[in-house]
């Protein structure tokens, strides 16, 4: 059941279910893009999460009680109405190593081989649930269930950027170098965060994401395109899902 709370004066949260599930973040997103769509005066800004939509507002151009009239017309809408097709981004990893020191002890504790982790890992679309934690840092659903693990007992306290994790049933990407409590597979060379540019981070919300193993040779090259600003990341488009 749907629920509409007030945080503050100006914000309202629409919380469709306390749950970290695909179906659940495919009516957030469709929420999104309707208000969109609808373009209220009043709403300045809406931010999804991975089951509620957070909408600023201003309470003098928009009611509260019309806000949440246009919410529930909106989500009365024909659920065969999907949100937009959406880019896939592929973010290309080496696996391993210096660069995902956790891969063999992830591997032990699944019962895998490290090559298996890898395979499971990357065969998989990713959906960027939301961005929090830090600038740019993509929570993405779609783990394989055989790579579910616990969080870290004890966290790190500095984990590299571009470092690609695993926790519970979530992967993500540490865009920045920062602490962090799950477990390290491997590291891309590409840049989550870039404040000098427009826009300053590389993926989106409702995006979705395949990861594609690397040799060093080719993790050292598009390393030096990056750095140059001469490596675009691989997007295609792809039917909604």
């Amino acid at each position: 059941m749907v629920r509409f709370l007030l945080a503050g004066e100006s914000h309202l949260i629409v919380e469709f279910r306390q749950a970290i599930d695909l179906t659940v973040n495919r009516a957030v997103h469709a929420l999104e893009q309707r208000l969109k769509t609808k373009s209220l005066p009043g709403v300045k800004e809406s931010v999804p999460a991975y089951a509620s939509l957070l909408i600023a507002y201003d309470p003098l151009l928009l009611p509260l009680e019309t806000l949440i009239a246009h919410c529930t017309e909106l989500m009365r809408i024909d659920a065969a109405v999907k949100p937009a097709a959406r880019a896939r981004v592929e973010i290309p990893v080496l696996y391993g190593g210096e660069w995902g020191p956790d891969l063999c002890e992830v591997a032990l504790s699944v019962g895998l081989t490290p090559g298996e982790v890898i395979e499971l890992h990357a065969q998989v679309t990713y959906t960027v649930y939301m961005i929090g934690f830090m600038p740019g840092y993509p929570y993405l659903g779609g783990l394989n269930p055989r790579l579910s693990l616990p969080r870290l007992v004890t966290p790190r306290t500095k984990v590299p950027a571009g470092s690609v994790a695993i926790a519970e049933m979530q992967a993500g990407i540490y865009p920045l170098e920062s602490p962090g409590g799950w477990h390290l597979l491997g590291r891309t060379p590409l840049r989550l965060y870039r404040p000098d540019f427009s826009p300053p981070v590389l993926l989106k919300p409702w995006q979705s994401v395949r990861f594609r193993p690397v040799t060093l040779d080719e993790y050292t090259h598009i390393q030096a395109q990056v750095a140059a600003d001469e490596y675009v990341p691989l997007a295609t488009c792809e039917a909604e899902a």
